[in-house]
């Protein structure tokens, strides 16, 4: 497992997985919020990344982000200045102070064991106040995984970034699957070079989901999701 992106590759970000490419998926996640909580006012996202949805999102919601990332860090606070940015790890990391709700969009995908989902969901839980609500954002269930490919990418002033990503599971019967990535960058002085990268993300079944987050005291349940197969929301007791 590498995840180079996140690290020597995190100041191409913007250029990977801009804010411009979460307009409508922050307009569903704050769709889902008020549909359970008209009043909520704060939210903690953990796993932030570089921040992208947060861009949109900062508008409706008091945001505090957090990512153990130093480099995505770096890009997320120069998206979002305003906004409370910290560094932790969402398995471990507790702030002591609750929120109106907690999102983890796609970083949950790098719990690779069922200890690690149930850390993170436990984190989830313990920065939710009571009535809260817990967005999960998996990319996948063991259910609606498919192997696919996508390709993208952005220009900024000189700079350029393409990429080509592809999931695939080399092994059903374990609980992750494995996405590589080809990166074409050019360099501000036109020069190009070619990175690859690989991550090992996980894959529970949705029962394994819910039952993590029963365990966490939220009141679990799937929902229909336009971007995914579905996202998992708790109500914390």
């Amino acid at each position: 497992m590498s995840e180079r992106m996140y690290r020597e590759l995190a100041s191409w970000w913007p250029l990977l997985s801009p804010p411009s490419e979460y307009v409508e998926e922050a307009a569903s996640f704050l769709g889902l919020l008020r549909a359970e909580q008209s009043s909520a006012r704060t939210l903690l996202e953990l796993g932030c990344g570089g921040g992208s949805l947060a861009a949109h999102l900062k508008a409706h919601l008091a945001l505090t982000l957090v990512d153990r990332a130093p480099g995505m860090l770096a890009v997320c606070r120069a998206t979002n200045p305003e906004c409370e940015v910290l560094e932790g790890d969402l398995r471990t990391v507790r702030l002591g102070r609750t929120f109106d709700a907690v999102l983890i969009h796609d970083a949950i995908m790098y719990a690779t064991t069922e200890a690690d989902l149930a850390a993170a969901v436990a984190t989830a839980a313990a920065h939710c106040r009571p009535g809260g609500t817990v967005i999960l954002a998996p990319d996948f269930t063991r259910e609606s995984f498919a192997p696919g490919t996508d390709c993208g990418g952005h220009d900024l002033g000189p700079l350029g970034l393409r990429y080509l990503e592809w999931c695939w599971d080399p092994d059903p019967a374990d609980d992750t699957f494995q996405v590589d990535y080809a990166f074409l960058l050019r360099e501000a002085d036109g020069t190009t070079r070619v990175e690859h990268d690989r991550h090992v993300e996980g894959l529970f079944p949705a029962a394994t989901w819910l039952r993590v987050m029963a365990a966490a005291g939220l009141e679990g349940r799937a929902v229909a999701d336009p971007w995914r197969s579905h996202v998992f929301l708790g109500r914390r007791g």
